[in-house]
């Protein structure tokens, strides 16, 4: 284990320790950083690309377009009928002698095809493994005869903080817009032991601005079965089902209703007395 960000008497942090900060901050992947134009690429013509200013890191390495300027690369005429892509990567180089470092942008040229042209190879290294060279893909440019068609960026531009920042405010609202959703969402249980009849008056306890799928189940039963009962259900005074002709029963009625409407559930017994009853109400959120 060694120090490197603090004093040791001497020169001492090198590129790679640098860059191995870099990739636990930014990732070791390959991206444009959030800075002046991020990179756009911009056809002056079919044989002039400019790269306008902006910064990007490839396994740690920061490289960049000064801002207020631009980079000029040279673009090779298409052929006529067919069709080419070609590739511009940044180019890493490091000097195994000397241990100079640098980036350079270089255009790979593709093979001309009469259709389905591919995209030619590249050094695929990685210089935080000592690798002397190692390309990134930046930009494709597909030629279609004599004329570029399309510039296609590869990279993604990172948010930086402030964009993190933002997406994280996002994301905390979106949760907080999904838990009020869920919290809509929950069935409502309400129970009653009321004998013979009973009302529901949804004022109480559903959400105004809200429809609701309900269910009612009334559990009834005489001390007798010599006798007979009918069990009756009302949505604001109009019957939505009745069940009966037997002296226990369980009667289920379903339906919709939003805040204010009220549901009556009645009784009728031919004699003898109620030995049990309960009745359940389930109300669903629908919208």
């Amino acid at each position: 284990m060694k120090i490197v960000s603090g004093r040791t008497g001497s020169p001492h942090v090198t590129s790679q320790q640098f860059r191995q900060m870099l990739e636990g901050i930014i990732g070791q992947g390959s991206y444009i950083i959030t800075s002046g134009e991020n990179l756009k690429p911009e056809l002056s013509s079919n044989n002039l690309l400019k790269i306008r200013s902006g910064m990007m890191a490839h396994h740690g390495c920061i490289s960049c377009v000064d801002i207020g300027t631009y980079d000029e690369v040279t673009l090779t005429n298409g052929s006529q009928g067919m069709k080419r892509i070609d590739l511009i990567v940044n180019r890493y180089t490091r000097n195994a002698e000397t241990e100079v470092e640098n980036c350079s942008w270089k255009v790979i040229q593709g093979k001309p095809v009469a259709s389905n042209p591919a995209v030619p190879a590249y050094t695929s290294g990685n210089l935080q493994n000592g690798d002397l060279v190692d390309e990134c893909p930046a930009f494709e440019v597909h030629y279609d005869g004599i004329n570029v068609t399309e510039v296609k960026s590869l990279l993604s531009v990172t948010d930086g903080l402030s964009g993190l920042s933002r997406k994280l405010t996002n994301t905390n609202t979106n949760l907080a817009k999904a838990n009020t959703v869920l919290e809509n969402r929950k069935p409502i249980f309400i129970d009653s032991t009321s004998t013979g009849s009973v009302t529901f008056d949804t004022t109480n306890f559903l959400k105004s601005g809200i429809t609701y799928a309900f269910v009612v189940a009334v559990n009834s039963n005489l001390n007798s079965g010599t006798y007979a009962q009918e069990i009756t259900c009302k949505l604001n005074d109009v019957i939505i089902g009745k069940n009966g002709n037997y002296y226990t029963l369980t009667s289920i009625f379903s339906g919709k209703c939003s805040k204010g409407d009220r549901i009556h559930i009645t009784s009728y017994k031919n004699g003898g007395n109620w030995s049990g009853w309960g009745t359940r109400c389930i109300f669903i959120p629908l919208s």
